[in-house]
C-alpha cells in the first residue's frame, strides 16, 4: 500500500454523488497514544446517509451546524462509525504488543488527535472513519475482540448495538421489566430486543408484519404490527420502559403505554423529529426521559464481553463491497432488511 490508500470521501452534504472512491487517499499515521487499524469490514447507518444529507441540521442550512455535534462538518471527510480490523501500528505510548489484535472500535471518542476531549467526538463524522483500509484511533478506543465471527459480522456491532446497549443501560432495564421496542427491524431496534432479551426482560417489539418473524426470532415475545394501528394496538400502561427510534406524529402514544414510574430512552427520529409532549403526561405519571448519544463509560467495553460470550448475536442481512457503498445506502434506504447492513473493506 505504501503511504496511500483506497477509501470513500465525502465531499459535501447532499446525494450518493458527494460519495468518491479514491484509491490515492493519504495513509494515516498514530500520534501518541494511537493506533494504526487497518480496516477488515465496515457497515451501513442511518447515521451515515442522515449526515451525508445534512439531517442533523436544525438550522436548515448543514453547512452551519451539520454535524453531530451541532458544528459544520469538515469536507472532505471519510465517512464509518462502524470498524473491525487489525491493529497494524502503534504510536508512541502505546505497548507494541497491541499489533495484530483485531479489534472492535468505539464509535463515541473521548480522545482524538493525541488529545483528550472535553466532548465526545463521533467516528465518521467528525473524525475520519472506516471507509477506508485505514484509521488512526486513541488505543483505549480500539477494543479487543475474541470471536470465531467474521469480520462482516462483527463490523454490524459498534454503533447500533453500542446504541441499544447505551439505552438499555440509561433506561435501567432489568429482568422484572417489560420492555417497548419501536423500529424493531432495523439495527438499533433488533439490537435493543436482543441485549433487553438478554436481560431476562419481557420484549414487546413495534415492527411491520412483513418483519416480524425476524423480530420474534430475536427474542420477542409480541410483535407489535404497524399496519394493526398505533402500537400495534397496544393500551395504556402496560410497559415498564420504551425504547423509541422512530418518533413522528404517534409519539405521544409511548407516554401513554407506559406504567406510572416509567423511563423512555430515545435515540431516533426516522418518522419525524418535531413531536408533541402534554407535560401533564410526564408529570403526574413520574415519567423519565432519556436522550441517548453519547456512549456511558463502560457501556462498549460490556458490549465486547457480550460478543465474546455469544450473548449478542449478529443479525446481517448482506454483505456489499466497500467500493459499491452507493448500492449498500440504496438498499438500506428500501427498509427491506431485518439488521445490518455490511461493508467488506479488505480480505484477511
Amino acid at each position: 500500500m505504501g503511504e496511500t490508500m483506497r477509501g470513500v470521501l465525502l465531499t459535501g452534504h447532499g446525494g450518493p454523488e458527494m460519495l468518491e472512491w479514491r484509491e490515492d487517499l493519504p495513509k494515516p499515521a498514530p500520534k501518541r497514544g494511537e493506533v494504526l487499524v487497518r480496516v477488515r469490514a465496515a457497515a451501513v447507518n442511518n447515521t451515515d446517509i442522515n449526515t451525508r444529507v445534512g439531517w442533523y441540521s436544525r438550522s436548515g442550512a448543514p453547512g452551519q451546524d451539520g454535524g453531530w455535534t451541532g458544528a459544520p462538518l469538515r469536507f472532505p471527510r471519510i465517512q464509518g462509525i462502524d470498524a473491525c480490523g487489525v491493529i497494524e501500528a502503534a504510536g508512541e505510548g502505546v505497548p507494541e504488543g497491541r499489533i495484530g489484535e483485531r479489534v472492535l472500535v468505539e464509535p463515541c471518542l473521548r480522545e482524538a488527535g493525541g488529545e483528550a476531549l472535553t466532548s465526545p467526538l463521533f467516528l465518521g463524522s467528525e473524525v475520519d472513519g472506516a471507509f477506508a483500509d485505514y484509521l488512526c484511533v486513541a488505543s483505549r478506543h480500539a477494543h479487543a475482540v475474541t470471536s470465531p465471527l467474521s469480520n462482516e459480522a462483527l463490523a454490524s456491532f459498534p454503533c447500533s448495538w453500542s446504541t441499544a446497549e447505551n439505552l438499555l443501560t440509561r433506561a435501567r432495564v432489568t429482568s422484572s421489566d417489560i420492555v417497548l421496542v419501536t423500529g424493531a427491524s432495523g439495527g438499533v431496534g433488533a439490537a435493543a430486543v436482543s441485549l433487553a432479551k438478554a436481560r431476562g426482560a419481557r420484549v414487546l417489539a413495534v415492527t411491520s408484519a412483513a418483519k416480524a418473524e425476524g423480530v420474534l426470532g430475536l427474542g420477542a415475545e409480541r410483535a407489535l404490527l404497524r399496519e394493526e394501528g398505533p402500537l400495534g394496538g397496544l393500551g395504556a400502561n402496560e410497559a415498564d420502559v420504551v425504547v423509541d427510534l422512530v418518533g413522528g406524529k404517534e409519539w405521544p402514544r409511548l407516554l401513554d403505554v407506559l406504567r406510572p414510574g416509567g423511563r423512555l430512552a430515545v435515540s431516533g427520529a426516522v418518522a419525524g423529529p418535531l413531536v408533541e409532549l402534554d407535560l401533564r403526561t410526564l408529570y403526574l405519571k413520574d415519567l423519565s426521559l432519556f436522550g441517548c448519544t453519547a456512549l456511558d463509560d463502560g457501556v462498549f467495553a460490556a458490549l465486547v464481553r457480550r460478543i465474546e460470550a455469544g450473548e449478542a448475536r449478529p443479525v446481517v442481512a448482506e454483505t456489499f463491497p466497500l467500493q459499491e457503498i452507493g448500492a449498500a445506502q440504496a438498499r438500506f434506504s428500501e427498509g427491506r432488511h431485518v439488521g445490518k447492513i455490511a461493508l467488506s473493506v479488505a480480505e484477511e
